[in-house]
C-alpha cells in the first residue's frame, strides 16, 4: 500500500524548490498521477500488480480525477504502464453544495428537528440551505434555528458526543461534555490528532519511514487548512462518469450515521449517473449480523452502506476492513 501526502506541504511531503502554482483539485490528481509513474519506475516489481486508487472525505473531489488522469496515461502509452483496475472512495464529497443542502433532510431523516421546522425549512428554503439569499429572511431564520437544534451534535459521528480537547502536561486529554451552546466544542475524532501527532513526531517512526531529518519540523494534522488551495472541481460527477465508461470497478460507501457527506447526497448524485441496478438494496452480513446495505450498479460501481459508521473508517475498523476485502477479492457482499 503507498499512502501519500498531498498537496505538498501536508504531512511529511514537501518541494526543495519553490510550487509555481497554487496547488488545486485538478492539479493534485496531474501531481498524483506523475509522483505514481515515478515511484513504479524505481520499484519495477510492482508494475504488473493491480492498482487501486483509494481515499475517503474531500478526496472525493480528487480521486476520480486521479483515476481519470491515470486512465489517459494509459491511453497515451506513458511508461511504465499503471495496471489501473479501479477505486475505492468512503463518504466522498462529490458536490458540495448538493452534500451540504441535504444535511437538513438527514437531520429529519434522524430527527435531530421537528417535522415542523422541516416543513418550515422546505416551505421557505425550497430546498437551498446553504448560500441563503440574503433577502429571504424567513429561511434565514429557519436555517439558525436549525443550526441551534444540531449544535451539540458530534457530524462526523451522530451518535458520538462532541468533546473537548484540554491541554495538560502530558499532552492532551479528552473531556466528554453535555451538549451545551456556551460550550466551545472541538471534534476530536476519537483522539486522532492525539494519536497521529504522537505517532509522526516519534524520532523511531520518522526514521522507519526515512524521513529527511529537517524537512519537517514538526508533523501536525490538517495543517493543509492553513495553505493555500485552490477547490477547482465543483462536482467531481463526470469523472464518475468518464470512469465507469472506461470499465473501471468502484466502490462507493458511506457510513450511515456520517451528517458531513450524508448518505443521502451520495445516493442523490448515483442516481443522476441513472445506471442500472444489477443487485438491489440488500443487507451484507458480518456473523449473521448486518453490516450494512449495498447495491450495485451495471457499469461495475458498487454502493454500500456501513452500519453505525461514522465520517471516516475509523469509526467501523473492522466492518470497513471486512466490505473492502470481499469487494477488493470480487466476494459477494
Amino acid at each position: 500500500m503507498i499512502f501519500l501526502d498531498q498537496p505538498v506541504g501536508t504531512g511529511f511531503s514537501y518541494a526543495k524548490t519553490q510550487l509555481l502554482d497554487t496547488p488545486s483539485d485538478s492539479g493534485e490528481a496531474k501531481r498524483i498521477h506523475e509522483f505514481l509513474r515515478k515511484w513504479l519506475s524505481k520499484h519495477t516489481q510492482f508494475i504488473s500488480n493491480p492498482f487501486y486508487v483509494g481515499g475517503d472525505s474531500y478526496s472525493g473531489k480528487v480521486i476520480p480525477a486521479t483515476v481519470q488522469e491515470i486512465s489517459k496515461g494509459i491511453d497515451l502509452g506513458l511508461k511504465p504502464q499503471i495496471n489501473l483496475e479501479g477505486y475505492v472512495i468512503g463518504n466522498p464529497v462529490t458536490d458540495t453544495e448538493v452534500d451540504h443542502n441535504l444535511r437538513i433532510p438527514f437531520a429529519h431523516g434522524m430527527a435531530l428537528i421537528s417535522d415542523e421546522l422541516y416543513e418550515s425549512l422546505k416551505r421557505s428554503c425550497k430546498g437551498i440551505y446553504e448560500n441563503v439569499d440574503p433577502l429571504n429572511t424567513e429561511c434565514l431564520k429557519f436555517v439558525e434555528e436549525y443550526n441551534k437544534c444540531i449544535a451539540g451534535i458530534n457530524q462526523n459521528l451522530i451518535t458520538r458526543p462532541l468533546c473537548k480537547v484540554l491541554s495538560s502536561p502530558r499532552g492532551y486529554i479528552e473531556e466528554l461534555v453535555l451538549p451545551s451552546l456556551s460550550v466551545p466544542f472541538t471534534d476530536c475524532y476519537r483522539y486522532t490528532d492525539l494519536i497521529a501527532s504522537n505517532w509522526a513526531n516519534d524520532e523511531n517512526v520518522r526514521e522507519a519511514l526515512h524521513v529527511v531529518k529537517g524537512s519537517i519540523r514538526k508533523w501536525v494534522r490538517c495543517a493543509s487548512y492553513a495553505m493555500p488551495y485552490n477547490m477547482d472541481i465543483k462536482s467531481s460527477v463526470p469523472y464518475h462518469m468518464n470512469n465507469s465508461i472506461r470499465g473501471y470497478r468502484s466502490l462507493i460507501y458511506n457510513g450511515d450515521h456520517d451528517m458531513v457527506v450524508p448518505l443521502i447526497g451520495t445516493k442523490a448524485w448515483i442516481r443522476s449517473l441513472n445506471y442500472s441496478i444489477i443487485d438491489n438494496w440488500k443487507p451484507w452480513m458480518i456473523n449473521n449480523q448486518v453490516g450494512g446495505y449495498a447495491q450495485t450498479y451495471a457499469n461495475k460501481m458498487t454502493l454500500a452502506t456501513v452500519k453505525g459508521g461514522g465520517h471516516t473508517a475509523e469509526y467501523t475498523p473492522v466492518e470497513s476492513s471486512i466490505l473492502f476485502q470481499r469487494w477488493l477479492t470480487g466476494q459477494l457482499l
